[in-house]
């Protein structure tokens, strides 16, 4: 049987990022399955040099093609000419992508176009339509997405399809195992409460608000009783300069760690094992994985009740930590994305939220985070993450085919002038 060839525009698939994440466990899984291979754009990363890349484990199947950015039209081009695939696949946030939507008649009259779409927030973006009436199918990474597609774009055949953790990965450890850690790689005493903060060092993801605003909460319980552990970059340019925002406040004596090495998953789910929560008050946020993947080893969450966030931290009727409705819903929005709201939490309320959590023995933390796991295993598994892109993409090739078999596409429409 000849393998359906996927050509997949998204950041690196061995990159560290969320997108990068989830496109690796799509990659990975349907290689398994051999009746795929895939020729990708290693987006979103610098490169030493832009030759082709492959991995012994996959051979001809695996292909990355270094890019600059998420590639170009006439990268787009040669790739169409010379590997010629049945589907291609992008994932991200779609201003990433309006170079490519430009040409989408020269690529959907040989191709499908499958869309891995991440939005954020209401109102309505009906900027979007043309980009989602672009192309033939539309996966939704959230709930919140999944109902923008359809009300944006009701004519465009769309799924709900969230992100996926490995929960044999990131799974909870024995308590004993979880001291030794605490003690041998934090630094830190047994009962001490530790709080965990693992995302980029940006404007929106609001890392200085949190230490102003933990800081608030030591005043309250007392300097000695609590750390915040921030998995980051604190000098990245595209966030305040952390360490002079702690300098400034004088928690200088272990209020405040930094962990700034690249890890890998395993030592990543030690450290949410490591901690009592991990929070998220981010005012803009499509998913939301670190989260995600505290929840699999068991440990409760704090989040901004936005985006892919509200979704994870309930499941309508059970809570498995504590979710923060915004108190300001700011509408912002620039040339390219002309509206958006922008959730902020309030100081006030995540304070008590950290309180909430605090107050709460180790015991009930547990049994807190472990239901929050069982949320995690039902819903977001990669079980049905992996069969949903097998059945998407093998649906997908039957129906709208390419090439020679390309079907349910015309570039053009007749209007009334």
């Amino acid at each position: 049987m000849e393998k359906i060839k996927v050509f997949v525009i998204a950041d690196h698939p061995f990159s560290p990022s969320g997108v990068g994440i989830q496109t690796r466990n799509m990659v990975e899984n349907l290689l398994e399955t051999g009746r795929y291979s895939f020729r990708c754009f290693g987006g979103a990363l610098k490169h030493e040099n832009y030759n082709p890349q492959k991995y012994d484990k996959y051979g001809d199947d695996l292909v990355v093609y270094p890019v600059k950015g998420y590639g170009s039209q006439e990268a787009v081009r040669s790739i169409l000419r010379t590997e010629r695939p049945d589907i291609l696949w992008f994932m991200t946030d779609p201003r990433f992508f309006p170079w490519l939507w430009e040409i989408e008649d020269e690529v959907r009259s040989l191709i499908p176009m499958v869309y891995y779409h991440v939005w954020d927030n209401y109102p309505y973006p009906n900027f979007n339509s043309k980009w989602y009436n672009s192309t033939d199918v539309i996966a939704c990474i959230s709930k919140l997405t999944h109902d923008i597609v359809k009300n944006v774009a009701p004519d465009v055949e769309s799924f709900y399809l969230p992100h996926a953790v490995n929960s044999e990965i990131f799974k909870p450890l024995e308590e004993e195992e979880v001291l030794k850690l605490r003690s041998e790689h934090l630094k830190i005493d047994d009962d001490k409460f530790i709080v965990f903060w693992n995302n980029r060092n940006a404007r929106r993801k609001q890392p200085g608000t949190l230490i102003y605003w933990f800081n608030d909460f030591l005043e309250k319980v007392g300097k000695d009783k609590a750390t915040l552990v921030m998995h980051t970059d604190p000098n990245d340019p595209n966030g305040p300069n952390l360490a002079s925002i702690i300098e400034n406040l004088g928690l200088t004596n272990g209020e405040v760690k930094f962990s700034t090495q690249k890890v890998g998953f395993e030592h990543l789910a030690a450290m949410y094992n490591m901690t009592d929560v991990t929070v998220n008050i981010s005012d803009a946020e499509g998913f939301g994985l670190a989260t995600l993947e505290s929840l699999s080893c068991g440990t409760p969450i704090i989040v901004n009740m936005t985006g892919g966030l509200q979704e994870q931290v309930t499941n309508g009727e059970e809570w498995f930590g504590v979710g923060i409705e915004p108190n300001s819903k700011a509408v912002i929005g620039s040339q390219e994305i002309p509206y958006i709201y922008e959730d902020r939490i309030g100081k006030d309320d995540f304070v008590n939220a950290l309180l909430k959590i605090y107050e709460l023995s180790r015991s009930q933390r547990r049994e807190l985070g472990l239901k929050g796991r069982d949320h995690v295993v039902k819903n977001y598994n990669f079980k049905t993450y992996h069969e949903e892109w097998d059945r998407i993409l093998q649906d997908v090739h039957e129906r709208y085919g390419s090439w020679d078999t390309r079907k349910h596409y015309k570039n053009w429409e007749f209007t009334e002038v």
